[in-house]
C-alpha cells in the first residue's frame, strides 16, 4: 500500500469513528469535507423530457444527488364535496440503491416527511381547480413521482426542483366531457402545457458550530445543530419556511441567503 493510500484509508477510518472532530477540522480551515467553501453551493443541472412514456419528466442533479421525476395525468371523478378539484399526487422515494443509509421495503419515515412537505408546495405551484375537466363529473389526478437515485444529502432542495420542473414540462391532451354518453374524451392532435401559478425553490442550510452550510451532504446532515430550508417563488415571495432546531439568529441569515441564492437560480432553473 503506498503512502497515499495508508492516508487516505487512516482518514476514512477517522471519519468514520469521529465525524464530529473530522468536520470540524475542516471547518477550521475555512473549508468543508467535500471541497467546498463554508458558505459555497453545489452545481445543478436540470434536464426535462428524457422520459417519453410520461406526461413529463425532468432528471435533477445537485451535486452528487440526483432525483429523476415523471409525471402521469390520468381522468378521474372528482369528490362530491369538492366538485370543481383535481388531484395532485406527489410521491418521492429513497430507495436502499441510492444511499446504504436507506434499507430495502416500505417507504422510510424520511420520505414520507419528505412528500408531506412537498405536497404543502405543490399544492400552491398548481390550483386543484386549474385540474377540473366538467364540474362534478371528471378532472386530472396528476401522479408526480420522484425517485432519488443517488443520494448525497439535501433531497427535499432536489426533490422540489425536479417535481417542478417535471410539471412544467408536463403536456396535457385537451379533454372534454360529453354529457350525453357521460364519457370524457381526449383529443391527441390537440395539446396543452400545464399552467403553473408559480414556480418555487427551495434553498437548504445547517448550522454547525455556529456556521451556517449552504445546501448540506449527507455526511454533514445527521451532525447539524439546526436545519433550516427556506422556499421562495418565481415572484420572489417567501412561501414556506422549515426549521428543526431553535437557532433564531440562524433563521434571519439563511432567509437573506436564500433570496440571494435566488435571485441567481431564477433565471437559471426553469427555463
Amino acid at each position: 500500500m503506498s503512502t497515499s493510500e495508508d492516508a487516505d484509508l487512516k482518514a476514512a477510518v477517522f471519519q468514520r469513528l469521529h465525524p464530529r472532530v473530522y468536520l470540524e477540522r475542516f471547518v477550521a480551515e475555512n473549508v468543508r469535507p467535500d471541497g467546498r467553501q463554508i458558505d459555497a453551493w453545489r452545481e445543478i443541472s436540470v434536464n426535462v423530457g428524457s422520459i417519453s412514456s410520461a406526461n413529463g419528466s425532468s432528471l435533477v442533479r445537485v451535486g452528487n444527488t440526483t432525483v429523476v421525476c415523471g409525471v402521469k395525468a390520468e381522468l378521474a371523478e372528482p369528490e362530491l364535496d369538492a366538485p370543481t378539484r383535481g388531484f395532485l399526487v406527489p410521491n418521492l422515494d429513497l430507495p436502499a440503491i441510492c444511499s446504504p443509509k436507506f434499507k430495502p421495503g416500505p417507504p422510510t419515515e424520511e420520505a414520507q416527511v419528505l412528500s408531506d412537505r412537498l405536497n404543502e408546495i405543490l399544492i400552491k405551484t398548481i390550483p386543484p381547480e386549474s385540474l377540473c375537466i366538467h364540474p362534478g363529473k371528471s378532472v386530472w389526478v396528476l401522479y408526480v413521482d420522484a425517485t432519488c437515485i443517488n443520494y448525497d444529502g439535501n433531497a427535499f432542495d432536489t426533490a422540489l426542483i425536479a417535481m417542478v420542473a417535471a410539471l412544467k414540462n408536463t403536456i396535457l391532451p385537451k379533454a372534454t366531457y360529453n354529457e350525453d354518453t357521460l364519457r370524457t374524451t381526449c383529443s391527441r392532435k390537440t395539446l396543452s402545457p400545464l399552467q403553473l401559478s408559480s414556480l418555487p425553490i427551495s434553498m437548504s442550510f445547517g448550522i454547525f458550530d455556529s456556521h451556517v452550510f449552504p445546501d448540506p451532504t449527507s455526511f454533514e446532515e445527521p451532525l447539524l445543530d439546526t436545519s433550516i430550508s427556506v422556499v421562495i417563488d418565481d415572484k420572489g415571495k417567501i412561501c414556506s419556511v422549515s426549521q428543526i432546531g431553535s437557532d433564531v439568529d440562524a433563521l434571519l441569515t439563511c432567509t437573506a441567503a436564500a433570496r440571494k441564492r435566488h435571485e441567481f437560480l431564477s433565471q437559471r432553473i426553469y427555463l
